[in-house]
């Protein structure tokens, strides 16, 4: 029997993190990339000591999937989203950053248990928008957000050294029943 347990991250889960990251970026994208610029993005993005660092930042929520003792998969939310501005009216929008899954693991649930961790995690904290940014040729990514109530909403840009990819930026409105009577009541 499988035992599986999605919860937050902690400190002993730094390197296996890091890992995961690691090789679910480099099964999907590594071969967009020139070897070093890649190599740099790694070290910078999924480093123990960049997993660490947010793991322990109040400003995010880092959730995994344990299965057996080994992580298969996990999301990040930035509580304050650091998307570009400009693109929505939200007021409180959060981020949900790198939600990724075992490369042997994808198509199993592991991501649609982590977007139903995201989103309520996210209306538990009064965000009233999710935003993420997704590969613009990652159409099994968009069709996944867009079974959530995601929706493109501008064309923006992640470097990778001197590689620039064509992202999209996503977001999906949060309408909670707390909110709409707090902001009654401030009226």
């Amino acid at each position: 029997m499988t035992a599986m347990l999605l919860r937050l991250a902690t400190p002993d889960d730094v390197a296996a993190l890091a890992d995961l990251g690691r090789r679910a970026i480099t099964a999907k994208f590594g071969h967009l990339y020139k070897p070093e610029d890649f190599a740099t993005f790694l070290g910078e993005a999924h480093s123990e000591a960049k997993v660490a660092k947010e793991i322990a930042d109040p400003g995010m929520r880092v959730a995994v999937i344990e299965e057996n003792g080994a992580l298969v998969a996990f999301c990040k939310l930035v509580l304050e989203s650091t998307m570009p501005t400009g693109h929505s009216d939200a007021r409180r929008p959060l981020e949900l950053k790198q939600l990724y899954t075992d490369p042997a693991r994808i198509g199993g649930g592991l991501g649609a248990k982590l977007m139903d961790w995201a989103l309520t995690q996210a209306e538990a904290a009064g965000a009233d928008e999710i935003q993420l940014s997704v590969y613009s040729e990652n159409p099994e990514a968009q069709r996944f957000y867009h079974r959530y109530g995601f929706a493109k909403i501008a064309d923006i840009e992640f470097w990778v050294g001197t590689h620039c990819d064509p992202e999209f930026m996503y977001a999906k409105r949060l309408v909670s029943e707390g909110h709409s009577q707090a902001q009654a009541e401030q009226v």
